[in-house]
């Protein structure tokens, strides 16, 4: 079975449960799983948040809406992913955080097909090493048994709490998706900060309509039609 687990938590220190924040009258993380369903090539989409009492608000959330939960670690979010996908009996899992509100499906598609197509030959198929597409449209595609790999043998800090570390670090067989614009330096979709916050509300509430999907560029269009946005979160951009 191919499923996207997205992970969440409300003990964010920047932007404290950013997750639950309001946009187009929906919580963020409603929005990341409605626009997962836009795939058609994920046979599940469930959320792994913790077992801290700070999380309760996501189980009731996903419970309200029937989507699967799964709880685990606060801070092993390695071992709360592996186990998520361990009992939701994933083959394929695509990792999504839910800080990235404005995540592709049709990238998430394209992606797991180039997966499979060459499931024999990587580990990880990923779009984050090195980042070239905006950030916020963060994707990560593995094999279940790629991933028990990691769980058994990551040990460090950061290999545990971000998941996927260990495969670059440890030189497993990682391909990279890479935008030829080089979008990452220009645009940040992303939440971290109540500016990227305010920029996120901004799309949804200009381009999101119940049951549609607007698109990567669709959001493109909008930004260039309204540059005045961009600079919203623009201290937060990386420089070349």
């Amino acid at each position: 079975m191919i499923g996207a687990i997205v992970q969440a938590r409300m003990a964010s220190t920047r932007l404290p449960g950013k997750v639950m924040l309001s946009a187009a009258g929906k919580p963020l993380l409603g929005h990341v799983v409605e626009r997962l369903s836009f795939s058609t090539t994920l046979e599940q989409v469930a959320v792994a948040t913790s077992t801290d009492a700070r999380d309760d608000i996501i189980q009731d959330f996903c419970k309200s809406r029937d989507i699967p939960v799964f709880r685990g670690s606060i801070n092993d979010v390695l071992d709360r992913y592996y186990r998520a996908a361990r009992h939701l009996g994933l083959d394929v899992i695509i990792r999504i955080t839910s800080d990235c509100p404005l995540i592709d499906p049709m990238l998430v598609d394209e992606m797991v097909r180039f997966f499979i197509e060459h499931q024999d030959q990587y580990d990880l198929v990923t779009n984050r090493h090195p980042l070239t597409y905006p950030d916020g449209l963060d994707v990560d595609v593995m094999p279940m048994g790629s991933l028990e790999y990691v769980w058994q043998h990551a040990t460090e800090p950061h290999q545990r709490e971000h998941t996927i570390p260990y495969f670059w670090e440890a030189g497993m067989r990682v391909y990279n998706f890479e935008h030829p614009d080089q979008l990452f330096y220009q645009h940040r979709w992303t939440l971290d900060y109540p500016e990227d916050y305010e920029l996120v509300k901004s799309i949804f509430t200009a381009l999101y309509r119940k049951g549609e999907l607007f698109t990567t560029r669709d959001i493109l269009d909008y930004l260039a039609m309204h540059p005045e946005l961009l600079k919203i979160n623009a201290k937060y951009l990386p420089s070349r």
